[in-house]
Parts: C-alpha cells; structure tokens; sequence
C-alpha cells in the first residue's frame, strides 16, 4: 500500500504479501501420537490467533482440532510407518494436511446412523471447506481447508 500525503508517495511496506504460517510435525505412530498431533494443532491456533490476530473463535477451534484428530486417526491405523502432520494457516482458514506410507486412498461411506465406525471422512467433509486426496511419492496426503468465519 502506498499513502499519498501532500503530493510526497511514502512507501508503507504493507504492499509485501504475507506467507501464511506454517508448522510441519512428524509422528512414529507409537502410542499418544494422536493426542501430540491435537496439542501441536492447539498450539498452531494459539500461535495464528495471536500473532495473526485470525479470528479463531470456539467454533473453528474445534473444528480444526477434530479435524486433525480424525486425519491424524486415519494415518495411524491404516498406515504401516510414520505420518506427517502439516498445519497452514492465515486470517480466513487453516489447511490441515496428513501425509502417511500407505497408498490406499480413503473412501467416505454413505451416511448410515446405524454403522458403527468409518464417519471419519464424513466428519471432516462437514467441517471442512475443501477436501482433497492425493497419492504422492511415499504414499498419499489427505487436505482438508477449515474456514476460520464460518463459511
């Protein structure tokens, strides 16, 4: 942005684009990988909210917790090695991406109060704004956008 005060331009510095925030996280899969993965994603939001000033209310930080708790799950049961946990975030969203060694992509099974288990894919494409799934090199990455204001 640039100010314009009494014909003089003074440069403000606020035209340099902002990378978003981002922490990357590795898990073995031994147990309390799970609960490690939800409090380095609590620490994430503290982090965006508070040098972000991103408007993390309640709602999306449950939201984004969850999200990472269901992805997280996802890696550590169905995958035979460890994962990575990928947290990008800036004033509108966050994008939680989980890398694991498996190449099986995950499927969403149609809505079913009766089955008990495998809601997780369902859970994470109501609370999420996007969801991708992608096989890479090692395996695959599952994306999922969260938006921080409710859309």
């Amino acid at each position: 942005m640039i100010e314009h005060l009494d014909g003089a331009v003074i440069p403000t510095g606020f035209d340099v684009p902002v990378e978003p925030l981002r922490r990357t996280a590795h898990y073995t899969g031994e147990p309390g990988c799970i609960a490690e993965a939800r409090s380095f994603a609590a620490q994430f939001l503290e982090q965006l909210r508070t040098e972000w000033c991103a408007p993390v209310d309640d709602r999306a930080d449950g939201a984004v917790l969850l999200v990472v708790s269901e992805l997280v799950t996802n890696a550590d049961r169905h995958s035979d090695g460890p994962y990575i946990l990928e947290l990008e975030g800036t004033g509108a969203s966050v994008k939680v991406s989980v890398y694991d060694s498996s190449a099986a992509l995950p499927r969403a099974f149609p809505r079913d109060p009766e089955r008990i288990g495998r809601h997780g894919l369902e859970i994470v494409k109501a609370l999420a704004r996007e969801v991708t799934v992608e096989r890479v090199p090692v395996g695959k990455r599952v994306c999922a956008v969260v938006p921080l204001n409710g859309g």
